[in-house]
């Protein structure tokens, strides 16, 4: 009954490294007993910082699982997975980069210069659900000078913290 179940996955793999395209960069395969702690992974669809990660082996014949609690880490929502450690998982590609704060507009969109001295306009605060938002918007209308960072993974970027340049 085994060799079916190699074929399948076969071509399983096969369509997936297909579908793949341009978005291959977005995350990496990792096996799910090489995961551990504070390391990130996929679950869901949603790239998550594992917060819980155990192993237990299930009888005698059965395969080691890998029980695996994850926060998203954008939205702090906890997900969790329960996969053979010998299967693989995909560990989100996680960028963080600094940028200077110039302005905030009336809608909340961040106007932001990164070293390189290039500018972008798409990332929008939240200052009624996030504290660190709300606080850069208040530092900011205090006339702090502002370094905010900001986290990306899997096509999404979010800032989640700020700091002040002292002059």
């Amino acid at each position: 009954g085994n060799v079916w179940w190699a074929v399948v996955v076969g071509e399983m793999e096969e369509t997936f490294e297909g579908n793949a395209g341009s978005g291959a960069s977005d995350t990496v395969p990792i096996q799910a007993g090489a995961l551990k702690k504070n390391s990130f992974v996929v679950i869901k669809g949603f790239p998550c910082k594992i917060v819980d990660y155990s192993t237990s082996k299930t009888g005698k014949h059965g395969h080691a699982k890998a029980n695996i609690t994850g926060i998203d880490i954008f939205t702090g929502k906890k997900y969790e997975d329960i996969c053979p450690t010998s299967h693989n998982m995909e560990q989100p590609v996680v960028t963080r980069k600094d940028y200077q704060l110039m302005n905030i507009d009336e809608e909340n969109y961040c106007s932001l210069m990164d070293d390189k001295n290039d500018t972008r306009e798409d990332l929008k605060l939240d200052p009624a659900g996030e504290e660190v938002h709300k606080k850069i918007f208040e530092d900011f209308n205090n006339d702090k000078d502002l370094v905010v960072t900001v986290l990306g993974a899997m096509k999404t970027e979010k800032i989640i913290a700020v700091k002040e340049i002292s002059s």
